[in-house]
């Protein structure tokens, strides 16, 4: 979730929960930010 919301801010995700320790999950990652390493090292990885 962190990397898709870096990615773009024109990216919309609906992440769905199931329990209150999912969403508390979700709140964080939205709030993670990656360094620009892992950023590069993601899109590699997608790229493939």
């Amino acid at each position: 979730m962190a990397w898709l919301l870096q990615r773009s801010s024109n990216i919309l995700l609906t992440p769905g929960t199931s329990s209150a320790a999912h969403l508390q999950q979700n709140v964080a990652a939205a709030r993670l930010i990656l360094p620009t390493g892992a950023l590069a090292e993601l899109d590699a990885l997608t790229a493939l």
